[in-house]
């Protein structure tokens, strides 16, 4: 079995887990959307967040609606951006560093509902993030409608590096 990583949101969550689910998301929800103002006014939702996968809830209100009465694409992106972010630092060791370097979304169709946003690690990434001082990974995001539709296919790829020293 592997150890977990020794990153400050890796070790909150795991205090976080004594809580019984719904106040443990809904408290990790708050403290991330303090830190991350966009995320605070999209209001997404931790469901889920391990090691292995997190999984996001964004409600299709009229604050991130676009024109059409469906989630703006500049939502959506946020959405994946945060699953797949919050899931590879879940993995990284303190002493380093997220990056986005590219994301790229097609939008297939329209959304319909809310959105739910899947990102998942395997093993042998899980083990390399920790491993490298630096490097870079596609984290796969998948994101449904309510539908069980995916309105969209997203590709992310994240890069990590020593975090700078004071």
């Amino acid at each position: 079995m592997e150890s977990p990583a020794a990153s400050q949101l890796n070790r909150t969550v795991h205090r976080l887990g004594k809580l019984r689910p719904s106040l443990r998301w809904r408290m990790l929800t708050w403290a991330f959307g303090r830190n991350v103002p966009f995320m605070h006014t999209a209001r997404l939702q931790f469901l889920e967040l391990g090691e292995e996968r997190a999984l996001l809830l964004l409600r299709n209100r009229r604050r991130v609606q676009n024109h059409i009465g469906s989630v703006h694409a500049a939502a959506v992106a946020l959405l994946a951006e945060t699953a797949s972010g919050t899931l590879l630092t879940m993995n990284l060791p303190e002493d380093r560093v997220p990056l986005l370097k590219s994301m790229q979304i097609e939008y297939l169709k329209r959304a319909q509902g809310d959105l739910l946003a899947e990102a998942t690690l395997e093993a042998g990434a899980r083990a390399r993030v920790r491993a490298e001082e630096k490097g870079e990974i596609v984290v796969p995001v998948k994101v449904t409608d309510q539908a069980g539709v995916e309105p969209v296919r997203c590709r992310m790829l994240w890069a990590w590096v020593p975090k700078p020293r004071p």
